[in-house]
């Protein structure tokens, strides 16, 4: 199962790589953020976005990340396997 999970962005890394760190319940990894980084929406730190597979898929607000996080933690075993995926993941 394919989980996009949200995280907050604690920094921006490189402006032109696209890259951000962001702590996923307490997992800090390196994302790109290409997807949603644009003229138009910037992502700065503070952000909550969804994550899948080392990118941030949307940008979200904190109640948003907060009930996804819940919903999230229920279901258990594929959410605990995509934080163990997302641990030993590296975007450099």
């Amino acid at each position: 199962m394919c989980l996009a999970i949200p995280g907050r962005i604690e920094e921006i890394l490189d402006e032109d790589l696209q890259l951000a760190k962001a702590n996923v319940s307490g997992v800090r990894r390196t994302i790109n953020i290409g997807l949603v980084h644009d003229e138009d929406e910037k992502i700065e730190v503070g952000d909550w976005v969804l994550i899948h597979v080392g990118f941030a898929m949307s940008k979200i607000d904190e109640a948003e990340a907060v009930t996804q996080l819940k919903a999230l933690e229920e279901i258990g075993e594929a959410y605990e396997q995509e934080l163990r995926e997302l641990s030993v993941s590296r975007i450099e």
